[in-house]
């Protein structure tokens, strides 16, 4: 894949392209705090299509959010339509992993006309809170926010101490979290920080309900398949994610063993679980 950059309303968006022009279009949109490498394992595999993987706002090497402003999953929504604008796509599939399979979920739901397909990994819909936590969840947003003000980055003088601070916070081997560190720190005077806006790490100030989130997945009305690792994520355990695969008029459910960033430890294996979902069927990886 290789780099490309789109200007939108937000600022420049940089991201990955492997370039197929002409073939069926899919935006891939990566997992919190991760970025376009996200998507480097899997691409081989995803050659026969079209596929761009940005970096979301405030992630890899796109633009920040200004100050004094909030991310959100509905500000994500309109980035996504409008990195599809720029790019001179009408209509397009999705491919979200995590994070980008819930802001995935929003796009078609909310503009079922531009999207023609939504392959989501790890996650569909959003987070839920329970309606009696809502004040509480808005008391800790506003105090971490607050908070945030004047603290510094880390600095790292080699990538080796973020690699393995990647490693140890989310169950990654060396060579993927390698991928997505190499993509994801900047280089200052004195060593590299992370180049991810610091703002992403606070609290949701609010979140959806059960039955909104409900309401959203039987909204998304393309058709939809969606890939869950096993052992399930603590945060979306079973039965409650397959309950939420049955809310979708077109939707169907694939489980892999594997951990939660499967599609970049196993990529063969998601791969075939995609199969010829978002396009003519790959068989391996392109030559």
């Amino acid at each position: 894949m290789r780099e490309f950059e789109v200007d939108i309303a937000l600022g420049r968006i940089a991201g990955l392209r492997n370039g197929n022009a002409g073939a069926p279009r899919v935006l891939a949109l990566h997992g919190w705090l991760d970025n376009a490498a996200s998507f480097l394992p899997l691409a081989p595999y995803l050659a026969h299509l079209d596929l761009v993987a940005p970096d979301l706002p405030g992630h890899g090497r796109s633009a920040h959010l200004p100050p004094g402003t909030d991310y959100s999953f509905s500000g994500a929504l309109h980035s996504v339509l409008d990195v599809a604008d720029a790019l001179g796509w009408e209509r397009f599939a999705l491919l979200g992993h995590s994070m980008g399979a819930g802001i995935a979920s929003l796009v078609a739901a909310g503009c079922p006309q531009r999207v023609e397909r939504l392959l989501a990994i790890e996650a569909l819909g959003a987070l839920p809170e329970d309606p009696a936590r809502t004040a509480a969840r808005l008391r800790q947003a506003v105090a971490a926010t607050r908070a945030l003000r004047g603290k510094r980055l880390r600095l790292f003088a080699d990538p080796g101490p973020a690699i393995r601070a990647r490693m140890q916070a989310n169950g990654l081997s060396e060579p993927v979290a390698r991928l997505l560190v190499e993509r994801g720190l900047l280089s200052v005077d004195g060593g590299r920080v992370w180049s991810s806006d610091p703002r992403l790490t606070l609290p949701t100030p609010v979140r959806m309900t059960d039955v909104q989130v409900d309401d959203l997945v039987a909204g998304i009305a393309c058709p939809t398949r969606v890939i869950y690792a096993d052992p399930p994520q603590p945060y979306l355990p079973e039965p409650e994610r397959s309950r939420r695969v049955r809310l979708l008029p077109q939707g169907e459910l694939v489980v892999v063993p594997g951990s939660h960033h499967l599609h970049m430890e196993d990529p063969a294996a998601v791969a075939a679980a995609i199969g010829d979902f978002l396009g003519a069927r790959a068989t391996g990886p392109a030559a």
